[in-house]
């Protein structure tokens, strides 16, 4: 059996590595390069309880449990550690941090702990491109395939819904079944098959070189910005570096992945907030200035099936915040519905993409 996946983000990744795992022969294709959108460039928080009492929590849970195990599993380091977690605010004229862990006395004295929302039981982190890189590594050397291209087109059978393959820069790839995983781009996959709409959430961040002395404590703050509250996230790495992300906004999905880029005023409004929760958050070290799409749906939750309509033909995006916590059981899940034809671990039918509407595909060429 030969599998297509579509996308070389974590979900495609996780896919890849789970499928070569049940012996399944993979070729992942990938438009760009490995992790170049939201898969390189999210926080990589992980929550094992935060989506309880959702639809969500049963796949949470056993990814995070997945993502213990996987650096006994696979070669590398991607910067996995268990972490706390804090909620608090940013006061508008720097009062003292009363009742502050002193482990946080790196921050500055505006920022105000109001309590711990994680332990290290609950809550941990991953640095997201070098896990992705990990994983597709990994499926890599059990004999899965990478290929540079970009996908234009579904292949199909006599019957018209039998997946056969997949058209790749005026080329084919043949296939027993194929697997859209996307991100947001995944709604490009509505010209070819019956698919739920994917919406693209930008969302800018900053990164910063605070060296490996910074305690491993995820922040969760209220800050005010030009007269408004803003949520403001701290997600501190192994590695030394710390991923800062606010301000989410709507804004067109560029064609090609490459030519994602920050809104201006948006990253210099979150700088100007960075620089009031530490000293450490210079300017002179920023390593970098981004924007990722998250792939969102209607009702919220991801695609994760097969396509209506379609033999051979499935579908795994849509994770908005979680797809980094999630993939692991997202790809395992998917290996199984492939391979084996039914799943042992999670139950995908909250996530079955015939519970929308598809998307009408002059929408789409409208766009």
């Amino acid at each position: 059996m030969r599998v297509v996946i579509c996308g070389g983000g974590v979900i495609g990744a996780c896919t890849a590595y789970f499928l070569r795992r049940h012996g399944v022969d993979v070729i992942v294709v990938e438009r760009t390069e490995v992790a170049a959108a939201a898969s390189g460039k999210a926080g990589g928080f992980l929550a094992r309880d935060w989506c309880a009492g959702t639809p969500l929590d049963a796949l949470a849970r056993r990814s995070f449990t997945l993502h213990a195990q996987l650096p006994e599993e696979i070669a590398g380091d991607w910067g996995y550690r268990p972490m706390n977690a804090y909620a608090g605010f940013v006061t508008p004229d720097g009062d003292a941090r009363a009742g502050t862990p002193s482990a946080l006395s790196w921050l500055a004295d505006g920022v105000i702990i109001s309590q711990r929302i994680g332990t290290t039981d609950t809550t941990a982190i991953v640095h997201p491109h070098k896990f992705t890189s990990a994983v597709l590594n990994a499926a890599l050397a059990r004999g899965a395939e990478l290929r540079v291209g970009r996908v234009t087109g579904i292949v199909r059978g006599a019957d018209g819904t039998t997946a056969k393959g997949v058209e790749v820069d005026g080329g084919m790839i043949e296939a027993d079944a194929v697997v859209i995983a996307m991100g947001p781009w995944s709604l490009l996959a509505a010209q070819w098959m019956s698919l739920p709409a994917v919406y693209g959430q930008r969302s800018p961040s900053i990164v910063y070189d605070i060296g490996p002395n910074v305690p491993a404590d995820a922040l969760f703050l209220e800050c005010e910005s030009d007269g408004t509250a803003v949520s403001i996230e701290v997600f501190p790495r192994a590695d030394g570096s710390a991923h800062l992300t606010a301000l989410s906004d709507i804004a067109p999905l560029p064609l090609d992945p490459a030519a994602v880029t920050p809104d201006h005023k948006a990253i210099a409004r979150l700088q100007t907030m960075c620089e009031r929760l530490s000293p450490l958050f210079r300017p002179e070290k920023i390593i970098a200035q981004q924007a990722c799409f998250r792939p969102v749906t209607e009702d919220g939750l991801p695609l994760i099936g097969r396509i209506p309509h379609s033999d051979g033909l499935y579908v795994a995006t849509g994770h908005n915040v979680w797809g980094i916590l999630n993939a692991p059981a997202t790809g395992e899940a998917m290996a199984q519905l492939i391979a084996d034809g039914v799943t042992s671990d999670v139950n995908l039918a909250p996530f079955n993409p015939a519970r929308l509407k598809p998307l009408d595909p002059s929408l789409l060429q409208a766009r």
